[in-house]
């Protein structure tokens, strides 16, 4: 059995990487080639127990997820893969923010303006170094805007970030309105549960990726923005339907309908057209862990020759 810690995840798995191993896993599950339960939920949302099983490969792997939104960090948890002669034990926080990065990277490739050149970013936890690390991944971003309820917070998280990507210039914003106004791209990562923004602020060509509202009490984009986007993703349909505040209530108020939602892994399959705005909604689903756990096991074939 082989354990990897954080920065083994880290050192272990680039971004570049993990976006790869996130595309093509979306496009196996487009396939059919997951057997994916749904997610366990316990105590109102603080446990979180998620599980994928690859059948071509006869892979498997589970994460559990413990969160606490007043506590740093908010998110705690252990991700098991087995299969293929691997058995690992992973930090599941690493896993989970190098996860959700990429499948932002997978779906802002796809569906963002191609010169894309400035991001907005709402939000300092967790999650939010990752956003942005994923969209310079795969769009020559010279400019970032990173606004958040502590401005301490959002001046910090710039700097580290300014550190890492020096070709780009980081601002902390002042306001939420400021910081999105000329964005091309946006990456929502907040607990927040009423919209950050109205549709009036947004660009008029833009594309949005929301990845911090994981409960049906959350919402970090309004409703008139999903009844306005020329195309609204999701990570997978029936995770969006059961968990995402935004897409529960958009539905349930007709701006949108179920038919409207397309699943990333189709449209990896299916290019769409992509016009004005975008949307991204993300909720988190068990084979992008496999993606990365995966990607581990490729890096350690002592444990698989066993």
């Amino acid at each position: 059995m082989r354990i990897f810690s954080a920065d083994d995840v880290r050192r272990t798995v680039s971004m570049p990487a993990a976006i790869d191993a996130v595309r093509a896993a979306f496009r196996e599950l487009a396939a059919g080639n997951f057997v994916l339960p749904a997610r366990q939920i316990f105590g109102d949302g603080a446990i979180l127990v998620m599980s994928a099983y690859h059948s071509p490969t006869g892979t498997a792997v589970v994460k559990k997820i413990g969160i606490k939104l007043d506590q740093l960090p908010a998110i705690r948890a252990t991700v098991v893969y087995t299969g293929g002669g691997a058995q690992i034990i992973a930090d599941g926080i690493s896993i989970t923010t190098l996860r959700t990065g990429a499948v932002v990277g997978v779906a802002t490739d796809l569906l963002a303006p191609a010169d894309a050149t400035r991001l907005a970013l709402l939000g300092t936890g967790a999650q939010a170094a990752d956003q942005v690390r994923a969209v310079l991944a795969v769009r020559q971003i010279t400019e970032v805007t990173v606004t958040g309820r502590n401005r301490a917070r959002a001046e910090k998280l710039a700097a580290v970030l300014a550190g890492e990507f020096p070709a780009a210039k980081f601002t902390a914003g002042t306001s939420v309105d400021e910081g999105i106004a000329t964005a091309d791209v946006i990456c929502c990562a907040t607990s927040s549960s009423t919209p950050l923004f109205e549709l009036d602020a947004v660009p008029a060509r833009v594309h949005i990726n929301a990845i911090g509202a994981f409960r049906p009490t959350m919402r970090e984009l309004p409703r008139s923005l999903l009844a306005d986007a020329g195309l609204v993703v999701v990570d997978q349909r029936e995770a969006a339907l059961e968990e995402s505040g935004e897409i529960i209530d958009a539905v349930k108020t007709d701006a949108i309908t179920e038919a409207d939602l397309v699943e990333l892994g189709h449209a990896l399959t299916t290019r769409p057209e992509t016009t004005g705005r975008t949307v991204f909604k993300s909720v988190g689903i068990g084979p992008q862990d496999w993606a990365i756990a995966t990607a581990l096991a490729a890096a350690a074939p002592e444990i698989r020759s066993r």
